[in-house]
């Protein structure tokens, strides 16, 4: 069985995560993948100001119950076959992958669907911390409205259906 969620520090290869959920979800007619890269300015973006790199910490053991939770819950909303989430910690640089989601589905609307859940939902639930480094110093990044806002309109979507 695939490991569904891999907290690392290394880098991932996304050639490899491809064959590993194609491998895992042989009828599958669907993969989609979303891959995060670390942006070269701080979250607000107002000043122009550029980061050096960042550094994620997390709280091992709950992210990975977290991240795992996500993943079911995805599983039972979109009849998915196989997710993947591959989150790195430590200190990334601008440019590097920072997140993987990947998703299999027998039908493109349920992976695509299921990997913007996943995505939302790791954003607002998962108990990683960002800290971002650069011209204008240290800046421990909190939850932002535009990530709640996206989180929300999943539930606000299981209500009415």
């Amino acid at each position: 069985m695939l490991p569904e969620v891999l907290i690392c520090e290394d880098d991932f290869n996304l050639d490899k995560e491809y064959k590993l959920l194609c491998q895992h979800a042989p009828k599958s007619g669907a993969v989609v993948l979303f891959i995060g890269l670390v942006r070269d300015m701080y979250q607000d973006a107002s000043s122009g100001d550029q980061i050096e790199y960042i550094e994620l910490q997390h709280y091992a053991g709950m992210t990975e119950l977290l991240c795992q939770k996500i993943v079911e819950q995805a599983r039972q909303q979109y009849q998915i076959e196989v997710a993947r989430i591959v989150h790195r910690v430590g200190r990334i640089n601008p440019g590097e992958q920072i997140v993987l989601v990947g998703v299999a589905s027998q039908h493109r609307r349920n992976a695509f669907d299921a990997a913007q859940f996943i995505m939302d939902y790791l954003k607002t639930r998962a108990t990683i911390w960002k800290k971002e480094v650069g011209t204008r110093g240290e800046y421990w990044v909190g939850l932002n409205d535009k990530d709640s806002t996206a989180a929300k309109r999943w539930s606000d979507a299981s209500e009415t259906n």
